[in-house]
């Protein structure tokens, strides 16, 4: 059959006319969509007006369905184009040239509750974020507005394969998380701080870089009695893991963020069965002793006098000036293994710069100083975590004993950031 060539005509015009539309539709590339939190992302803007302002949004829901967001103000090039691993953020909640801006750079969004803190409880799903491109140079009212374009990416801390196994042994309570691979693998115990709780994201996320890592549940609010957790609860999680068929016995190591930092320092100092092979003490301290249980421990610490200032509290005092006395810290001088300290220069929660001068001069009498590395991130507050996770300069805690409180935890978004690639 004969098409006539006014029907080509008008069919050739409208598949120009299609075209046209397509190309000039905004085009949102972020590679990968799936990945763990601390791969980097790739995220590019096709297809603008050249010189466009365009804003990159990107908003996610908390487990506790609290709101975050992050925001850049963009300028795309002369081909319609921005590229965020290379331009610059003139505003918003990062400036500059921030691959990662939108992640770590995540804060509430206006109107949230006060003190939030972002953590990821189920380990076993993603962190979900809806990345969007917006027309203009937008700061508020997201909520508000049509997106040119937007995507849903996923951001996991346990990569396919790792395997999740509760630990309840010998009184023992925490999660082993196992790499995937024939193994056996090197070996990790976990430690938080004085929040308590099991915490398992750090685990997790060790485990998907090839580290059999144990998170082990020491303090449980109006549980420290119960739990006894004293020397022997260390020394038997050190041995459930060591014992463990797909973990290298002879290759392990302990590391303890704020409080779990001076359990790993007082493990590695005076246990006769705990023998890691280093010692990572993150925004830690060898101030208090850990060598009675931990409900003993926590009410000398309560003992102290604690500073407060415009409603939130400064706990750095509690050890401050560092005690001269040798039988109130820890002896780092009898470690034998490396130790890393990872230090906040801006920590208001503890005085942890001040405990590496000590700690420097402690093993430099004791003759191990060439074991020390000392990292001090000037800056960085308190909670230095898994890279790309938000800066809390404070945040809602729970003290063992006080209830919840505001805590100072010190540091500002940029140079924390950087503190969290160590």
């Amino acid at each position: 059959m004969k098409i006539p060539s006014t029907l080509k005509t008008s069919r050739f015009s409208l598949l120009r006319l299609l075209s046209t539309v397509v190309q000039a539709c905004p085009l949102l590339s972020i590679k990968p969509t799936r990945g763990l939190v601390d791969e980097k992302i790739q995220i590019v803007v096709r297809n603008l007006r050249p010189k466009q302002d365009v804003t990159l949004h990107s908003v996610h829901q908390s487990e506790d369905k609290d709101f975050w967001e992050a925001f850049g103000h963009y300028v795309s090039d002369d081909n319609g184009t921005v590229t965020v691993a290379k331009d610059a953020s003139l505003s918003g909640t990062y400036v500059g040239v921030e691959a990662m801006g939108l992640m770590w750079s995540l804060r509430p969004v206006p109107g949230s509750r006060a003190g939030l803190r972002l953590r990821k409880k189920d380990v076993l799903s993603p962190l979900v974020f809806h990345i969007s491109v917006h027309d203009g140079h937008v700061s508020q009212g997201f909520t508000q507005l049509t997106p040119l374009e937007s995507l849903v990416i996923e951001r996991w801390y346990m990569a396919p394969g790792v395997r999740r196994l509760d630990i309840r042994e010998r009184g023992v309570r925490g999660t082993l998380f196992i790499p995937p691979g024939p193994g056996p693998f090197p070996g990790l115990l976990d430690m938080w701080g004085g929040g308590g709780g099991l915490v398992e994201y750090r685990a997790a996320l060790l485990a998907s870089h090839g580290f059999a890592s144990m998170a082990l549940e020491y303090l449980t609010p109006g549980e420290l009695k119960k739990l006894k957790a004293d020397v022997n609860y260390f020394e038997t999680a050190y041995q459930i893991l060591q014992n463990h068929g797909m973990v290298q016995r002879d290759r392990l190591a302990l590391c303890g963020l704020s409080f779990g930092g001076a359990v790993a320092l007082s493990m590695a100092a005076y246990s006769k069965i705990i023998k890691p092979q280093c010692c990572v003490c993150i925004s830690g301290s060898h101030i208090p002793l850990i060598k009675k249980s931990l409900d003993e421990t926590f009410e000398d610490v309560m003992k102290s006098k604690i500073r407060i200032e415009n409603n939130q509290v400064i706990w750095r005092d509690v050890a401050l000036p560092i005690t001269t006395d040798p039988t109130l810290k820890v002896d780092v001088g009898q470690i034998t293994c490396p130790v890393l300290l990872v230090v906040a220069g801006d920590d208001q929660n503890w005085p942890t710069v001040e405990s590496a001068e000590d700690i420097q001069q402690i093993m430099e009498k004791a003759g191990n100083h060439h074991l020390l590395q000392v990292h001090i991130y000037p800056g960085a507050g308190h909670l230095i975590e898994p890279p790309y996770s938000p800066h809390h300069r404070a945040t809602n805690f729970r003290v063992q004993g006080k209830g919840k409180t505001l805590m100072l935890w010190g540091g500002q978004a940029k140079p924390h950031a950087d503190a969290k690639l160590l």
